[in-house]
Protein backbone atom coordinates (compact mmCIF):
# COMPACT_ATOMS: atom_id res chain seq x y z
CA UNK A 1 0.00 0.00 0.00
CA UNK A 2 2.62 2.53 0.99
CA UNK A 3 4.75 1.40 -2.15
CA UNK A 4 1.92 2.29 -4.30
CA UNK A 5 1.26 5.65 -2.56
CA UNK A 6 4.99 6.89 -3.09
CA UNK A 7 4.67 5.89 -7.08
CA UNK A 8 1.36 8.15 -6.60
CA UNK A 9 3.25 11.15 -5.30
CA UNK A 10 6.11 10.59 -7.46
CA UNK A 11 3.87 10.80 -10.56
CA UNK A 12 1.99 13.74 -9.46
CA UNK A 13 5.37 15.64 -8.88
CA UNK A 14 6.66 14.61 -12.04
CA UNK A 15 3.32 15.83 -14.24
CA UNK A 16 3.40 19.47 -14.60
CA UNK A 17 -0.07 20.75 -13.37
CA UNK A 18 -2.41 22.10 -16.00
CA UNK A 19 -3.08 25.25 -13.91
CA UNK A 20 0.54 26.28 -13.59
CA UNK A 21 1.01 26.14 -17.40
CA UNK A 22 -2.19 27.90 -17.74
CA UNK A 23 -0.83 30.51 -16.12
CA UNK A 24 2.48 30.47 -17.57
CA UNK A 25 1.16 31.10 -20.91
CA UNK A 26 -1.37 33.98 -19.79
CA UNK A 27 2.19 35.22 -18.30
CA UNK A 28 2.05 38.69 -20.48
CA UNK A 29 5.77 38.96 -23.00
CA UNK A 30 7.94 41.20 -23.48
CA UNK A 31 7.85 43.03 -27.27
CA UNK A 32 10.76 45.65 -27.03
CA UNK A 33 11.13 49.18 -27.03
CA UNK A 34 11.09 49.10 -31.11
CA UNK A 35 7.70 47.72 -30.86
CA UNK A 36 7.04 51.27 -28.83
CA UNK A 37 8.28 53.55 -30.08
CA UNK A 38 6.81 52.27 -33.45
CA UNK A 39 3.01 53.89 -31.94
CA UNK A 40 4.53 56.23 -29.73
CA UNK A 41 7.18 58.18 -31.72
CA UNK A 42 6.57 61.72 -29.57
CA UNK A 43 7.14 59.97 -26.45
CA UNK A 44 10.01 57.80 -27.60
CA UNK A 45 11.90 61.09 -29.11
CA UNK A 46 11.17 63.35 -25.35
CA UNK A 47 12.11 60.14 -23.39
CA UNK A 48 15.74 59.81 -25.44
CA UNK A 49 16.53 62.85 -23.69
CA UNK A 50 16.28 62.07 -20.18
CA UNK A 51 18.82 60.77 -17.94
CA UNK A 52 16.63 57.45 -18.01
CA UNK A 53 17.19 56.76 -21.69
CA UNK A 54 20.49 57.33 -21.41
CA UNK A 55 20.85 54.96 -18.64
CA UNK A 56 18.28 52.04 -19.60
CA UNK A 57 19.67 52.47 -24.00
CA UNK A 58 22.76 53.38 -23.18
CA UNK A 59 24.28 51.93 -20.16
CA UNK A 60 21.89 49.42 -18.13
CA UNK A 61 22.85 48.12 -14.96
CA UNK A 62 20.93 44.87 -15.07
CA UNK A 63 18.29 42.90 -16.79
CA UNK A 64 15.49 45.02 -15.51
CA UNK A 65 16.91 48.05 -17.22
CA UNK A 66 17.37 46.36 -20.46
CA UNK A 67 13.92 46.47 -21.03
CA UNK A 68 13.61 49.90 -21.29
CA UNK A 69 10.02 50.93 -21.68
CA UNK A 70 8.63 47.60 -20.19
CA UNK A 71 11.32 47.79 -16.96
CA UNK A 72 8.68 50.37 -15.65
CA UNK A 73 5.43 49.97 -17.76
CA UNK A 74 5.80 45.95 -17.48
CA UNK A 75 5.49 43.78 -20.36
CA UNK A 76 3.80 45.07 -23.65
CA UNK A 77 2.29 41.93 -25.60
CA UNK A 78 -1.46 42.30 -24.25
CA UNK A 79 -1.22 46.39 -25.12
CA UNK A 80 -0.27 45.41 -27.96
CA UNK A 81 -2.60 43.06 -28.61
CA UNK A 82 -5.69 45.34 -27.09
CA UNK A 83 -4.42 49.03 -27.12
CA UNK A 84 -7.65 50.31 -25.29
CA UNK A 85 -7.78 47.82 -22.30
CA UNK A 86 -7.11 50.18 -19.65
CA UNK A 87 -5.16 47.54 -17.58
CA UNK A 88 -3.40 45.72 -19.98
CA UNK A 89 0.06 48.08 -19.40
CA UNK A 90 0.95 50.27 -16.29
CA UNK A 91 0.27 53.95 -16.48
CA UNK A 92 1.92 56.22 -14.28
CA UNK A 93 -1.74 58.81 -14.43
CA UNK A 94 -3.92 59.53 -12.16
CA UNK A 95 -6.56 57.33 -14.61
CA UNK A 96 -4.76 54.03 -13.51
CA UNK A 97 -6.64 51.48 -12.40
CA UNK A 98 -3.19 50.90 -10.00
CA UNK A 99 -2.97 52.07 -7.06
CA UNK A 100 -0.49 55.07 -6.09
CA UNK A 101 1.59 53.01 -3.27
CA UNK A 102 2.12 50.36 -6.01
CA UNK A 103 3.21 53.22 -8.85
CA UNK A 104 5.21 55.09 -6.44
CA UNK A 105 6.96 51.27 -5.31
CA UNK A 106 8.16 51.13 -9.02
CA UNK A 107 10.19 54.37 -8.73
CA UNK A 108 11.24 53.66 -5.45
CA UNK A 109 13.10 50.27 -6.54
CA UNK A 110 15.46 52.25 -8.03
CA UNK A 111 15.25 55.70 -6.09
CA UNK A 112 14.80 54.22 -2.73
CA UNK A 113 17.08 55.51 0.30
CA UNK A 114 18.78 59.28 0.15
CA UNK A 115 16.53 61.99 0.37
CA UNK A 116 13.76 59.52 0.27
CA UNK A 117 14.49 57.86 3.64
CA UNK A 118 11.37 59.37 5.16
CA UNK A 119 8.91 59.10 2.32
CA UNK A 120 7.25 56.31 3.75
CA UNK A 121 4.73 58.42 6.66
CA UNK A 122 5.32 62.00 5.25
CA UNK A 123 3.12 64.21 4.49
CA UNK A 124 3.16 63.64 0.69
CA UNK A 125 2.97 59.99 0.80
CA UNK A 126 -0.11 60.31 3.50
CA UNK A 127 -1.94 62.70 1.26
CA UNK A 128 -1.50 59.37 -1.92
CA UNK A 129 1.01 62.07 -3.82
CA UNK A 130 2.11 60.05 -6.66
CA UNK A 131 5.67 60.41 -8.49
CA UNK A 132 4.14 61.02 -11.13
CA UNK A 133 2.47 64.20 -9.77
CA UNK A 134 5.49 66.20 -9.39
CA UNK A 135 7.82 64.21 -11.78
CA UNK A 136 7.72 63.99 -15.82
CA UNK A 137 10.47 60.69 -16.33
CA UNK A 138 9.41 60.89 -20.33
CA UNK A 139 10.91 64.06 -20.78
CA UNK A 140 13.66 66.59 -20.25
CA UNK A 141 11.57 69.62 -18.83
CA UNK A 142 13.58 71.13 -16.17
CA UNK A 143 17.17 71.45 -16.03
CA UNK A 144 17.36 68.75 -12.98
CA UNK A 145 15.18 66.04 -11.67
CA UNK A 146 13.56 65.31 -14.26
CA UNK A 147 10.42 67.98 -12.88
CA UNK A 148 7.08 68.34 -13.78
CA UNK A 149 7.47 71.55 -14.89
CA UNK A 150 10.42 74.03 -15.07
CA UNK A 151 11.49 74.34 -11.89
CA UNK A 152 11.44 72.63 -8.68
CA UNK A 153 9.89 75.94 -7.33
CA UNK A 154 6.82 75.82 -10.32
CA UNK A 155 6.42 72.31 -9.35
CA UNK A 156 5.43 73.04 -5.49
CA UNK A 157 3.59 75.95 -6.30
CA UNK A 158 1.33 73.84 -8.70
CA UNK A 159 -0.28 72.52 -5.54
CA UNK A 160 0.83 75.66 -2.93
CA UNK A 161 -0.99 78.51 -4.45
CA UNK A 162 -1.14 79.96 -0.62
CA UNK A 163 2.65 80.17 -0.78
CA UNK A 164 3.01 81.74 -4.29
CA UNK A 165 1.00 84.58 -3.35
CA UNK A 166 3.28 84.84 -0.13
CA UNK A 167 6.44 85.07 -2.00
CA UNK A 168 4.81 87.85 -4.05
CA UNK A 169 4.68 90.27 -1.18
CA UNK A 170 6.29 92.97 -0.32
CA UNK A 171 9.14 91.88 1.98
CA UNK A 172 9.86 88.27 1.06
CA UNK A 173 12.16 85.30 1.03
CA UNK A 174 14.17 85.94 -2.32
CA UNK A 175 12.57 82.87 -3.94
CA UNK A 176 11.62 84.43 -7.59
CA UNK A 177 15.14 86.59 -7.34
CA UNK A 178 16.83 82.82 -7.67
CA UNK A 179 18.45 83.29 -4.46
CA UNK A 180 16.77 80.08 -2.89
CA UNK A 181 14.38 77.19 -3.96
CA UNK A 182 11.43 75.69 -2.14
CA UNK A 183 13.78 72.38 -1.57
CA UNK A 184 16.63 74.03 0.15
CA UNK A 185 14.23 74.70 3.36
CA UNK A 186 11.76 71.57 2.71
CA UNK A 187 12.37 68.23 1.35
CA UNK A 188 9.84 66.78 -0.84
CA UNK A 189 10.42 63.28 -0.52
CA UNK A 190 9.29 63.37 3.27
CA UNK A 191 11.36 64.87 6.74
CA UNK A 192 10.88 63.89 10.40
CA UNK A 193 8.51 67.39 10.44
CA UNK A 194 4.88 67.62 9.21
CA UNK A 195 6.03 70.66 6.84
CA UNK A 196 8.97 68.35 5.63
CA UNK A 197 11.93 70.96 6.84
CA UNK A 198 15.47 69.91 6.26
CA UNK A 199 16.42 70.43 10.05
CA UNK A 200 14.22 69.38 12.93
CA UNK A 201 12.83 72.65 13.97
CA UNK A 202 12.17 76.09 11.95
CA UNK A 203 15.64 77.56 14.04
CA UNK A 204 17.37 74.86 12.48
CA UNK A 205 16.28 75.53 9.35
CA UNK A 206 17.12 79.70 9.58
CA UNK A 207 19.91 80.14 11.08
CA UNK A 208 22.71 78.07 8.30
CA UNK A 209 21.79 80.80 6.60
CA UNK A 210 21.07 83.87 9.25
CA UNK A 211 24.03 82.80 11.89
CA UNK A 212 24.17 86.17 13.29
CA UNK A 213 21.11 85.26 14.61
CA UNK A 214 21.73 81.49 16.09
CA UNK A 215 23.20 82.12 19.48
CA UNK A 216 23.96 81.13 22.06
CA UNK A 217 23.68 84.31 23.39
CA UNK A 218 24.61 85.55 27.01
CA UNK A 219 21.39 87.37 27.28
CA UNK A 220 18.81 85.02 25.51
CA UNK A 221 14.98 86.23 24.18
CA UNK A 222 13.11 83.33 24.83
CA UNK A 223 10.49 83.85 21.65
CA UNK A 224 13.61 83.89 19.57
CA UNK A 225 15.29 80.38 20.67
CA UNK A 226 11.74 78.69 20.61
CA UNK A 227 10.77 79.80 17.08
CA UNK A 228 11.72 82.11 14.39
CA UNK A 229 8.31 81.83 14.02
CA UNK A 230 6.94 83.51 16.50
CA UNK A 231 7.82 86.93 14.81
CA UNK A 232 7.73 86.13 11.24
CA UNK A 233 6.49 84.77 8.42
CA UNK A 234 8.80 81.95 6.63
CA UNK A 235 7.84 83.11 2.70
CA UNK A 236 6.71 86.66 2.53
CA UNK A 237 4.63 89.37 4.70
CA UNK A 238 3.45 93.05 3.67
CA UNK A 239 5.43 94.18 6.90
CA UNK A 240 9.39 94.94 6.93
CA UNK A 241 11.86 91.90 7.58
CA UNK A 242 8.83 89.25 7.28
CA UNK A 243 7.24 90.39 10.67
CA UNK A 244 3.96 88.67 11.68
CA UNK A 245 2.95 92.35 12.79
CA UNK A 246 4.33 96.09 12.16
CA UNK A 247 6.23 96.94 14.92
CA UNK A 248 5.74 97.80 17.45
CA UNK A 249 2.55 96.09 17.94
CA UNK A 250 4.47 93.09 17.18
CA UNK A 251 6.19 93.47 20.56
CA UNK A 252 3.33 95.01 22.33
CA UNK A 253 1.79 90.73 22.33
CA UNK A 254 4.03 89.95 24.94
CA UNK A 255 5.33 93.27 26.57
CA UNK A 256 2.53 96.16 27.32
CA UNK A 257 2.33 98.32 30.49
CA UNK A 258 5.00 96.51 32.35
CA UNK A 259 6.27 99.50 33.70
CA UNK A 260 5.01 103.08 34.30
CA UNK A 261 8.65 104.92 33.83
CA UNK A 262 8.84 103.20 30.29
CA UNK A 263 7.13 104.53 27.51
CA UNK A 264 5.71 101.13 26.42
CA UNK A 265 2.29 101.79 27.10
CA UNK A 266 -0.29 99.90 24.83
CA UNK A 267 -0.96 101.43 20.94
CA UNK A 268 -3.85 100.56 19.03
CA UNK A 269 -5.03 101.37 15.53
CA UNK A 270 -5.99 104.91 16.88
CA UNK A 271 -2.75 106.02 17.76
CA UNK A 272 -1.66 105.76 14.08
CA UNK A 273 -0.65 108.69 12.13
CA UNK A 274 -4.29 109.26 10.43
CA UNK A 275 -6.06 108.06 14.11
CA UNK A 276 -7.60 110.53 16.99
CA UNK A 277 -4.46 110.24 18.76
CA UNK A 278 -1.76 110.02 17.08
CA UNK A 279 1.53 108.99 18.66
CA UNK A 280 5.10 109.67 17.56
CA UNK A 281 6.17 105.87 17.92
CA UNK A 282 3.97 104.72 15.60
CA UNK A 283 5.71 106.95 13.00
CA UNK A 284 9.20 106.96 12.69
CA UNK A 285 10.01 105.12 15.93
CA UNK A 286 10.10 101.55 17.38
CA UNK A 287 11.04 99.38 20.35
CA UNK A 288 14.27 98.21 18.11
CA UNK A 289 15.53 101.69 17.72
CA UNK A 290 16.96 101.37 21.64
CA UNK A 291 16.36 97.51 22.04
CA UNK A 292 18.56 96.57 18.99
CA UNK A 293 19.98 93.34 19.58
CA UNK A 294 16.43 91.92 19.82
CA UNK A 295 17.49 88.31 18.47
CA UNK A 296 20.26 88.41 21.70
CA UNK A 297 22.89 89.90 23.27
CA UNK A 298 26.62 88.97 24.35
CA UNK A 299 27.59 92.18 26.27
CA UNK A 300 27.89 92.14 29.56
CA UNK A 301 25.18 95.15 30.12
CA UNK A 302 23.05 93.22 27.34
CA UNK A 303 20.18 92.28 29.50
CA UNK A 304 17.41 94.82 27.69
CA UNK A 305 19.20 93.91 24.29
CA UNK A 306 20.43 97.60 24.23
CA UNK A 307 23.69 96.51 22.91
Amino acid sequence: MWKQLSVALAFACAVPSPVATAADEAEPRLVGSATCRACHPIEADHWAQTVHARVFEGAPRGAREERSCEACHGPGATHVADPQRADAIRRFTRESREAVATLNGVCLDCHRGGERIHWLGSTHEREDLACSDCHNPMAEVSAEGLQREASVDRTCFSCHPQQRVEFRKRSHMPLHEGAIRCADCHNPHGSATDPLLRGMSVNAVCTPCHADKRGPFLWEHPPVQESCLHCHLPHGSNHESLLTSPRPFLCQQCHSQVSFSHPNDLLTRGNLADGPVPDVRLGVRSCTNCHAQIHGSNHPSGVRFHR
